[in-house]
């Protein structure tokens, strides 16, 4: 069935700190899930309800997507919601999902089995049941027992048709404010079901929430692989995963030439598909001449954390006849941990000879591999 899609996101988030619509979760602003999901599901428009000075801000969070207009809201979220309801070009007996911005964990599941029930209803929205016992207090002591016998903790988004709630707020008392959409269906004589709710879809209301939010997220995990070469050449020291050691040759490179970082950075920018070291850091480019390989190492990395991820583990190999590695390896190890905030036993380092064979074994030059794990948000 289609349907059209509100998000209100002009409130202040002030309970969360602040401007929680525009809060990053898991590498996306907040209000991007809801969006997403809500176009993923089959919305045919989308309307978000912000406030007079978030254009910017709104166009930023939801760069790329299509199908979505922003208006702009009221004071209270009932003066949003009719705002966002005007803009909508859906004809009367369409499905309108309203949503709350800070409801981002929003399953394609909730959405089909609301837009299911609005068959036979005037409105559906998602609810749990309360599970926990509840207390009356008063004055920080107990003052009595609250029955949870048919409680219901009520979510979003709600669905009706256009015409339904329209007509609805329209009958409403200007003098009241309704705590949600379902309220002003149900006064009006609507018959509003219940559906099954899910406990991922909680409101980011206080600062903790984000963390909680942060859990529940999906992840995946990711591997990249990473390999570089590069010749010896005249020098008295090399630079091998950011530790530079005595010897009597050095590696030849635009940069410091550092192969087990460039072999670790490769791995990582495999892992989230963003290319190699080349596309990122031209060897074409004077500016890079020269250049310590932990910036490259370091961009990488937060290539990652951008996209809400975190790196697990790494290991590096070091292909060579000369120098010893053994030595410095614990620097080495060290020195990577610490450009990637990671611990010490997330991070390997081992060094390996070719017997002999090859342009390794001929001392012609330094080989590195490495290999590096990652774990990404992933989509509802």
């Amino acid at each position: 069935m289609t349907f059209s899609a509100l998000i209100v996101a002009a409130g202040s988030g002030s309970r969360a700190g602040g401007d929680k619509q525009w809060r990053d979760l898991g590498g996306r602003p907040v209000l991007r899930w809801s969006a997403e999901a809500l176009l993923n599901a089959g919305a045919q428009e989308l309307i978000v309800v912000i406030a007079p000075d978030a254009q910017d801000r709104v166009a930023q969070a939801l760069s790329g997507l299509s199908s979505w207009r922003a208006v702009t809201g009221g004071k209270t979220r009932a003066q949003s919601v009719r705002a966002g309801l005007a803009a909508l070009s859906c004809p009367a007996d369409q499905p309108v999902l309203i949503h709350d911005a800070a409801r981002p964990l929003l399953a394609r599941e909730v959405v089909d089995r609301l837009i299911a029930a609005l068959k036979d209803a005037d409105g559906a929205l998602p609810a749990l049941p309360v599970a926990d016992s509840l207390r009356r207090g008063q004055d920080g002591r107990m003052a009595g027992v609250v029955e949870r016998d048919g409680l219901w903790r009520a979510q979003t988004p709600q669905a009706f048709r256009r015409g339904v709630i329209e007509a609805a707020y329209a009958a409403w008392p200007v003098d009241e404010t309704p705590t949600d959409e379902a309220v002003v269906v149900d006064r009006q004589g609507g018959r509003v079901v219940l559906v099954e709710g899910d406990p991922r879809l909680l409101k980011l209301t206080y600062p903790e929430d984000f963390a909680m939010a942060e859990a529940l997220l999906p992840r995946q995990t990711r591997i990249g692989s990473g390999y570089d070469v590069h010749r010896w050449g005249p020098g008295g020291s090399v630079w091998l995963c950011g530790i530079e050691v005595p010897h009597d040759q050095t590696l030849i490179g635009h940069s410091d030439a550092d192969a087990g970082l460039h072999a670790l950075t490769d791995a990582i920018l495999g892992a989230v598909a963003e290319g190699d070291i080349g596309d990122h850091f031209p060897p074409s480019d004077p500016k890079w001449k020269g250049a310590s390989s932990d910036r490259f190492l370091v961009h990488a990395a937060d290539l990652v954390k951008a996209r809400g991820g975190r790196i697990v583990n790494v290991d590096v190999t070091l292909i060579c006849e000369h120098p010893k590695v053994k030595p410095h390896r614990l620097a080495m190890r060290e020195r990577i941990a610490g450009l990637l905030d990671l611990a010490l036993d997330a991070v390997s380092v081992k060094a390996t000879t070719s017997e002999g064979l090859g342009f390794t074994g001929r001392n012609e030059g330094l080989a590195a591999q490495a290999v590096a794990t990652i774990d990404l948000p992933a989509a509802i």
